[in-house]
Protein backbone atom coordinates (compact mmCIF):
# COMPACT_ATOMS: atom_id res chain seq x y z
CA UNK A 1 0.00 0.00 0.00
CA UNK A 2 2.94 2.32 0.86
CA UNK A 3 4.82 1.75 -2.66
CA UNK A 4 1.28 2.34 -4.64
CA UNK A 5 0.71 5.73 -2.69
CA UNK A 6 4.45 7.31 -2.70
CA UNK A 7 3.90 6.53 -7.13
CA UNK A 8 0.88 8.13 -7.46
CA UNK A 9 2.31 11.12 -5.26
CA UNK A 10 5.40 11.10 -7.61
CA UNK A 11 3.20 11.37 -10.78
CA UNK A 12 1.40 13.91 -9.77
CA UNK A 13 4.05 16.32 -8.13
CA UNK A 14 5.94 15.29 -12.27
CA UNK A 15 3.05 16.09 -14.84
CA UNK A 16 3.26 19.80 -14.18
CA UNK A 17 7.01 19.95 -15.31
CA UNK A 18 6.36 17.43 -18.05
CA UNK A 19 3.61 19.64 -19.76
CA UNK A 20 5.35 22.94 -19.57
CA UNK A 21 9.04 20.85 -20.97
CA UNK A 22 6.98 19.71 -23.63
CA UNK A 23 5.41 23.30 -24.32
CA UNK A 24 8.33 24.32 -24.47
CA UNK A 25 9.82 21.71 -27.13
CA UNK A 26 6.96 22.75 -29.34
CA UNK A 27 7.89 26.76 -29.23
CA UNK A 28 10.98 25.92 -30.08
CA UNK A 29 10.38 23.22 -32.63
CA UNK A 30 7.47 25.98 -33.93
CA UNK A 31 9.91 28.62 -34.37
CA UNK A 32 12.25 26.72 -35.83
CA UNK A 33 10.17 25.61 -38.51
CA UNK A 34 9.06 29.42 -38.59
CA UNK A 35 12.58 30.54 -39.38
CA UNK A 36 13.28 27.56 -41.89
CA UNK A 37 10.43 28.75 -44.03
CA UNK A 38 11.77 32.29 -43.41
CA UNK A 39 15.11 31.13 -44.94
CA UNK A 40 13.16 29.33 -48.00
CA UNK A 41 11.34 32.70 -48.53
CA UNK A 42 14.60 35.00 -48.86
CA UNK A 43 16.45 31.76 -50.30
CA UNK A 44 13.29 32.10 -53.28
CA UNK A 45 13.17 36.24 -52.89
CA UNK A 46 17.24 36.03 -53.17
CA UNK A 47 17.14 33.71 -56.73
CA UNK A 48 13.98 35.77 -57.86
CA UNK A 49 15.78 39.43 -57.73
CA UNK A 50 19.16 38.02 -58.69
CA UNK A 51 17.47 36.41 -61.96
CA UNK A 52 15.93 39.85 -62.35
CA UNK A 53 18.80 41.51 -62.07
CA UNK A 54 20.52 39.29 -64.98
CA UNK A 55 18.04 39.81 -67.23
CA UNK A 56 17.85 43.23 -66.72
CA UNK A 57 21.74 44.07 -66.73
CA UNK A 58 21.95 40.93 -70.05
CA UNK A 59 19.10 43.38 -71.46
CA UNK A 60 21.04 46.52 -70.71
CA UNK A 61 24.22 45.20 -72.23
CA UNK A 62 22.55 43.99 -75.64
CA UNK A 63 21.20 47.43 -75.51
CA UNK A 64 24.14 49.23 -75.10
CA UNK A 65 25.90 46.83 -77.47
CA UNK A 66 23.50 47.25 -80.15
CA UNK A 67 23.55 51.10 -80.09
CA UNK A 68 27.39 50.74 -80.23
CA UNK A 69 27.04 48.43 -83.16
CA UNK A 70 24.66 51.00 -84.95
CA UNK A 71 26.74 53.80 -84.18
CA UNK A 72 29.77 51.90 -85.79
CA UNK A 73 27.69 50.97 -88.95
CA UNK A 74 26.67 54.37 -88.98
CA UNK A 75 29.43 56.09 -89.10
CA UNK A 76 31.11 53.15 -91.26
CA UNK A 77 28.46 53.88 -93.70
CA UNK A 78 29.37 57.84 -93.09
CA UNK A 79 33.03 57.11 -94.33
CA UNK A 80 31.88 54.83 -97.24
CA UNK A 81 29.39 58.02 -98.32
CA UNK A 82 30.59 59.76 -101.16
CA UNK A 83 31.40 63.36 -100.23
CA UNK A 84 30.00 66.20 -103.23
CA UNK A 85 32.48 67.82 -104.50
CA UNK A 86 35.50 65.56 -103.71
CA UNK A 87 37.12 65.11 -107.05
CA UNK A 88 39.21 61.25 -107.42
CA UNK A 89 41.89 60.00 -109.58
CA UNK A 90 43.35 56.08 -109.71
CA UNK A 91 46.30 54.25 -111.09
CA UNK A 92 48.50 56.94 -109.93
CA UNK A 93 52.18 55.76 -109.48
CA UNK A 94 54.30 55.34 -106.59
CA UNK A 95 58.22 55.31 -107.93
CA UNK A 96 60.94 56.75 -105.70
CA UNK A 97 62.35 59.85 -107.58
CA UNK A 98 64.76 62.20 -106.42
CA UNK A 99 64.16 65.08 -109.05
CA UNK A 100 61.10 67.16 -108.65
CA UNK A 101 57.70 66.07 -110.06
CA UNK A 102 55.50 67.72 -112.46
CA UNK A 103 52.45 66.93 -110.96
CA UNK A 104 48.69 67.51 -113.29
CA UNK A 105 47.04 68.77 -110.08
CA UNK A 106 47.84 71.41 -107.36
CA UNK A 107 48.48 70.41 -104.63
CA UNK A 108 49.15 67.27 -106.05
CA UNK A 109 47.39 63.86 -104.69
CA UNK A 110 49.43 60.37 -105.33
CA UNK A 111 52.01 59.75 -107.83
CA UNK A 112 55.96 59.62 -107.30
CA UNK A 113 57.73 61.22 -105.14
CA UNK A 114 60.36 61.27 -102.63
CA UNK A 115 61.71 58.52 -100.93
CA UNK A 116 61.57 60.34 -97.75
CA UNK A 117 57.69 60.96 -96.66
CA UNK A 118 57.08 64.50 -94.73
CA UNK A 119 56.14 64.15 -90.77
CA UNK A 120 52.58 64.04 -90.66
CA UNK A 121 52.09 63.65 -87.22
CA UNK A 122 49.63 66.45 -86.65
CA UNK A 123 52.24 68.82 -88.05
CA UNK A 124 51.68 72.36 -89.01
CA UNK A 125 54.33 73.66 -91.25
CA UNK A 126 54.20 77.72 -91.37
CA UNK A 127 55.93 77.79 -94.84
CA UNK A 128 55.51 75.58 -98.04
CA UNK A 129 56.45 72.27 -97.91
CA UNK A 130 57.83 70.09 -100.95
CA UNK A 131 55.26 68.44 -102.93
CA UNK A 132 57.25 65.20 -103.10
CA UNK A 133 58.01 64.65 -99.79
CA UNK A 134 54.01 66.00 -98.66
CA UNK A 135 52.81 63.20 -101.51
CA UNK A 136 54.90 60.52 -99.70
CA UNK A 137 52.78 61.34 -96.28
CA UNK A 138 49.50 61.01 -98.52
CA UNK A 139 50.75 57.23 -99.77
CA UNK A 140 51.18 56.63 -95.84
CA UNK A 141 47.24 57.37 -95.24
CA UNK A 142 47.52 61.72 -94.33
CA UNK A 143 45.16 64.10 -94.94
CA UNK A 144 47.23 67.13 -96.59
CA UNK A 145 45.03 70.68 -95.12
CA UNK A 146 46.52 73.57 -97.64
CA UNK A 147 45.74 77.01 -97.60
CA UNK A 148 46.59 80.11 -100.05
CA UNK A 149 46.03 83.96 -99.14
CA UNK A 150 42.33 84.33 -99.98
CA UNK A 151 41.69 81.79 -96.27
CA UNK A 152 40.25 83.69 -93.67
CA UNK A 153 42.85 83.95 -91.10
CA UNK A 154 39.83 82.84 -88.15
CA UNK A 155 39.60 79.44 -90.79
CA UNK A 156 43.31 79.27 -90.32
CA UNK A 157 43.38 79.28 -86.81
CA UNK A 158 40.79 76.33 -86.77
CA UNK A 159 42.16 73.98 -89.16
CA UNK A 160 45.46 74.49 -87.61
CA UNK A 161 43.85 73.38 -84.22
CA UNK A 162 42.18 70.69 -86.54
CA UNK A 163 45.38 69.42 -87.81
CA UNK A 164 46.85 69.72 -84.42
CA UNK A 165 44.94 67.26 -82.75
CA UNK A 166 45.17 64.33 -86.11
CA UNK A 167 47.91 62.20 -86.40
CA UNK A 168 48.25 61.17 -89.69
CA UNK A 169 47.55 65.02 -90.79
CA UNK A 170 49.78 68.12 -91.75
CA UNK A 171 49.13 71.27 -92.99
CA UNK A 172 50.80 74.07 -94.71
CA UNK A 173 50.25 77.14 -97.26
CA UNK A 174 50.07 76.70 -100.94
CA UNK A 175 49.91 80.07 -101.87
CA UNK A 176 49.23 79.04 -106.02
CA UNK A 177 46.30 76.76 -105.55
CA UNK A 178 43.14 78.26 -107.04
CA UNK A 179 40.86 77.53 -103.86
CA UNK A 180 41.34 79.04 -100.58
CA UNK A 181 41.47 75.64 -98.71
CA UNK A 182 42.02 72.40 -100.56
CA UNK A 183 42.04 68.70 -98.55
CA UNK A 184 43.98 66.17 -99.99
CA UNK A 185 44.83 62.54 -99.79
CA UNK A 186 45.91 59.94 -102.15
CA UNK A 187 43.56 59.90 -104.93
CA UNK A 188 41.32 62.35 -103.46
CA UNK A 189 40.36 66.36 -103.08
CA UNK A 190 38.38 68.47 -101.78
CA UNK A 191 37.87 72.22 -102.15
CA UNK A 192 36.49 74.40 -99.65
CA UNK A 193 35.69 78.14 -99.17
CA UNK A 194 35.92 78.51 -95.56
CA UNK A 195 36.56 75.61 -92.60
CA UNK A 196 33.07 75.39 -91.33
CA UNK A 197 32.16 73.62 -94.04
CA UNK A 198 30.58 70.56 -92.91
CA UNK A 199 32.50 68.35 -95.35
CA UNK A 200 35.63 68.99 -93.69
CA UNK A 201 35.02 67.00 -90.91
CA UNK A 202 33.26 64.44 -93.45
CA UNK A 203 36.41 64.35 -95.52
CA UNK A 204 38.92 64.14 -92.17
CA UNK A 205 36.38 60.92 -91.02
CA UNK A 206 36.93 59.03 -94.64
CA UNK A 207 40.27 59.61 -95.72
CA UNK A 208 42.29 59.97 -92.79
CA UNK A 209 44.25 56.04 -93.00
CA UNK A 210 41.32 55.67 -95.18
CA UNK A 211 40.91 52.36 -97.61
CA UNK A 212 42.33 54.58 -100.19
CA UNK A 213 45.39 54.14 -98.33
CA UNK A 214 48.18 52.68 -100.64
CA UNK A 215 50.60 51.75 -97.35
CA UNK A 216 48.40 52.18 -94.21
CA UNK A 217 49.92 52.15 -90.80
CA UNK A 218 52.84 53.71 -92.42
CA UNK A 219 55.27 56.07 -90.25
CA UNK A 220 54.28 59.53 -89.87
CA UNK A 221 57.24 60.52 -87.85
CA UNK A 222 60.95 60.25 -88.22
CA UNK A 223 60.54 61.77 -92.29
CA UNK A 224 61.57 65.24 -92.83
CA UNK A 225 59.87 68.08 -90.54
CA UNK A 226 60.85 70.99 -92.74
Amino acid sequence: MGSAKTNKSSGTKNSPKRSAANDRRAKIEEARRLERARERRMRVITIVASAAIVTALAGGVWYFLSEDKKQEQAAAAARDADIKGVKTWKDLTQNHVSKPVDYPMNPPVGGDHNQVWMNCDADVYAKEIPNENAVHSLEHGAVWVTYNDKAAAADVERLKKRVSATTYSLMSPVPDQDSPIVLSAWGAQLKVGAASDSRVEAFFDKYVQGKQTPEPGAACTGGRDA
